[in-house]
């Protein structure tokens, strides 16, 4: 079975995240050292730390993937063990699906996300550990992508988080010659320092919270920045951008305060950091602006509510034709799975709060759609189980005019059946063969 195992944005800080990430080159044969485990996919981002395997259940799966992040990364396995949110089967499926899309990014409809999935894939490939059913689940999410990007449009702009931030942050600066101080050396990090240098501001130095400043700064060609010289270097800066997500504030209101003392240029605090870097008082300061996290989900241009529907139905129809147990369905499983989760999709489009909505209507959401998305498995499991025993018997037609008369569903499952014409081609435009 297919299982995935997920610390994102959405679930934890970005401190786990990075900890969860620092042996993700290693981890994936590490998990398929298991006797447990026949295949991984390693896919660490900015924001999120997922790995896909194969297995034989998801007990021994998580077991096996606790034991390696423990001994690849420097959290305790009760830590991981609390920090991984479990998909099985259909769910790791469309969990996969939504994020190379971009719909489970910050900043939904992002295309990072697509070459972030890509390069995960061949990861797995090269180091020999990409098995078969992962390798059709991640080539089903990349031509899913594909499709999403040609049919809808949704995320054809090319935003991020960052590129929004630097964005919102147009409005105080003058990227020309701004003077940068980075804090933090993630990924997050990795891409604000190419993305301001392309903007033609001069990266001065970055400081780590966690003592990783100078292998970052020799990898930007920039200053490693030490905490006693933290102060001075804000002094200097035009821009300060903090990513490092740490357990404490790095940048208090008094602190501030004191290195801009007597100063009356512009400061500008880029904070992309989930646990916060930079003390919220910190914007009552004089001439010091702030550009977060809230800042970035209130005033990023939105995604049109119908390219993310039609992304979400694409998706649903991409889950029905993907199957974890087999290489091909049977025709009659298709169209009753697409039935099925078509009707889901619609009903979650029904019930998801409009953007801004608070958190306790977000999570009432969330419970809902869990709830739906488990009748659903529940539903399909008894006439999918009978489809296989009546076509290992000789008697599908039998089962097709069963499904027909209760459903009302054409088992030929016509073209136009998915929202998009492009869905039964691969990801060069070539049709696909059965088995795909």
């Amino acid at each position: 079975m297919l299982v995935s195992f997920v610390a994102s944005h959405r679930n934890r800080d970005l401190a786990v995240v990075e900890q969860l990430s620092v042996g993700s080159s290693v981890l994936g044969a590490a998990v398929v050292g298991s006797s447990a485990v026949s295949g991984a996919v390693v896919l660490p981002t900015c924001n999120r730390f997922e790995i896909y395997v194969e297995a034989a259940d998801s007990f021994s799966a998580r077991t096996a993937v606790v034991e390696a992040l423990a001994s690849t990364s420097s959290l305790a396995a009760d830590q991981i063990d609390a920090a991984l949110e479990t998909f099985e089967g259909d769910d790791a499926v469309r969990h996969l699906l939504s994020v190379a899309t971009g719909l489970e990014s910050m900043v939904v409809g992002e295309r990072e996300i697509s070459g972030q999935v890509r390069r995960a894939h061949a990861d797995a490939r090269a180091g020999s550990h990409l098995s078969p059913q992962l390798d059709r689940l991640f080539q089903s999410a990349l031509r899913t992508s594909r499709v999403v990007a040609s049919s809808t449009g949704l995320g054809t702009s090319g935003r991020s988080v960052v590129s929004v931030a630097l964005d919102l942050a147009d409005a105080t600066v003058t990227w020309a010659g701004a003077r940068v101080v980075v804090i933090g050396t993630g990924a997050l990090a990795d891409a604000a320092v190419g993305a301001m240098q392309g903007r033609g501001a001069h990266v001065a130095g970055v400081y780590s919270p966690s003592g990783r400043a100078v292998e970052f700064a020799e990898a930007h060609a920039i200053a490693a920045i030490e905490a006693t010289d933290l102060a001075a270097a804000v002094r200097g800066a035009d821009v300060v951008l903090a990513c490092s997500g740490g357990e404490g504030l790095v940048l208090t209101a008094d602190a501030v305060g004191e290195a801009r003392a007597g100063l009356s240029a512009p400061l500008t605090i880029i904070d992309l950091a989930l646990e916060r870097d930079v003390d919220p008082a910190v914007a009552e300061l004089t001439d010091v602006h702030i550009v977060d996290l809230g800042t970035i989900g209130t005033l990023a241009p939105e995604e049109s509510v119908t390219a993310i529907e039609a992304a979400r139905s694409i998706v649903a129809h991409a889950v029905a034709r993907f199957d974890d147990h087999s290489r091909t369905l049977d025709p009659a499983v298709v169209a009753l799975r697409e039935h099925v989760f078509g009707l889901l999709e619609r009903e979650m489009a029904r019930l998801r709060p409009a953007p801004g909505a608070d958190a306790e209507a977000i999570a009432r959401a969330d419970v809902a759609e869990q709830a739906l998305r488990h009748f659903a498995k529940t539903l399909l499991h008894v006439p999918t189980v009978r489809a296989r025993e009546h076509a290992v018997a000789g008697e599908s037609e039998r089962y097709l005019a069963a499904i027909r008369a209760l459903y009302g569903i054409d088992v030929a499952v016509p073209d136009d059946a998915c929202p998009a014409p492009e869905f039964g081609a691969d990801e060069t435009g070539a049709p696909l063969d059965a088995g795909n």
